[in-house]
């Protein structure tokens, strides 16, 4: 059945690959960005394009209403590149915002328009709970990583899940995202030197494609999917393993190994604990109810076919 869509933040990293994915199936998509100067590119991936602030109620209710969706698909974030464990709570501040007043505008603009069917962006990669396995489904709790700088993330995170759910939309946790621009805030440290395995690097991780991320979003929307998905690739791996494989696909030369003592004061606590305690997620339930497929199964081809150039643009 085509649908309008509409995609907030549609120019952010997801929202970019998502809005042709879309359009390529038929869907008409109403995407928005916070600059008018993205206008133009929204209009060359195929959808309507609107500015709106995603933590302006006002905004984001005229928006809504102006489009009159079928479905919303949530994107908003302020992330970028540049990673900062050591002050995650000021990196994603803006990101808390939009998934907790961000979230709560856009769900009251759905219930003005009508919309039950709601897919959002959360978040599943190193943050399962830290005790038994290496690798946890939905029904493991995320860590919610209670008095480090990463708890605020966390804590937005499973607000997000909590509401959209509740008002029978669907969590989508995405991996560690790599692809187009999305991994470059990652492998810049590493050809630097600046991006150690610490600790022996036993924690582990779970990563997605953004076009992977996107198709997951895609079907999640056709289907009207309820509930928290894991939408991450088949293969959760530590450390030790993903991260020399990165330098590899770089080109640069593989990762110091230190302590844990010698990293704290450096790294900080987040960047230890997710190095050597980190939880991965398995995919199983997405790839079951949604019939997800990946391009990329494992990070371990799509590393190098992001940083060779062999993969799409």
């Amino acid at each position: 059945m085509i649908m309008r869509v509409f995609v907030a933040g549609g120019t952010g990293a997801v929202g970019r690959r998502l809005v042709p994915q879309l359009v390529a199936r038929g869907h008409q998509v109403t995407a928005t960005t916070t600059s008018a100067d993205k206008l133009g590119l929204l209009e060359e991936l195929g959808a309507d394009g609107v500015v709106m602030d995603g933590l302006d109620a006002v905004s984001v209710g005229e928006a809504v209403a102006t489009a009159r969706p079928d479905a919303i698909a949530h994107q908003m974030t302020a992330i970028g590149n540049d990673i900062d464990l050591v002050h995650m709570d000021q990196w994603f501040a803006t990101t808390n915002r939009l998934r907790t007043e961000g979230t709560d505008h856009l769900l009251a603009a759905a219930e003005a328009a009508g919309v039950t069917n709601l897919v959002a962006q959360s978040y599943g990669s190193w943050n399962g709970i830290r005790e038994g396995g290496w690798v946890k489904t939905e029904e493991d709790p995320p860590d919610l990583w209670e008095g480090t700088v990463a708890y605020s993330v966390m804590a937005a995170a499973g607000y997000v899940e909590d509401v959209v759910v509740k008002a029978g939309g669907a969590a989508l946790r995405f991996g560690w995202f790599y692809g187009p621009g999305a991994i470059d805030g990652l492998v810049e440290p590493v050809r630097q030197g600046y991006f150690p395995v610490i600790g022996g690097g036993a924690g582990y991780a779970s990563w997605v494609h953004l076009d992977d991320a996107a198709s997951a979003t895609v079907l999640a929307l056709e289907q009207h999917a309820t509930g928290v998905f894991n939408i991450v690739d088949d293969e959760p791996a530590p450390v030790s393993e993903w991260l020399p494989h990165l330098a590899a696909c770089a080109g640069a030369a593989p990762p110091m190994e230190i302590s844990t003592e010698d990293a704290l004061p450096l790294a900080g606590e987040v960047a230890v604990a997710m190095m050597t305690e980190g939880r991965g997620f398995s995919n199983a339930k997405a790839k079951r109810q949604l019939g997800w497929e990946l391009r990329y199964p494992s990070w371990r081809q799509g590393f190098k076919a992001v940083l060779d150039g062999s993969g799409p643009p």
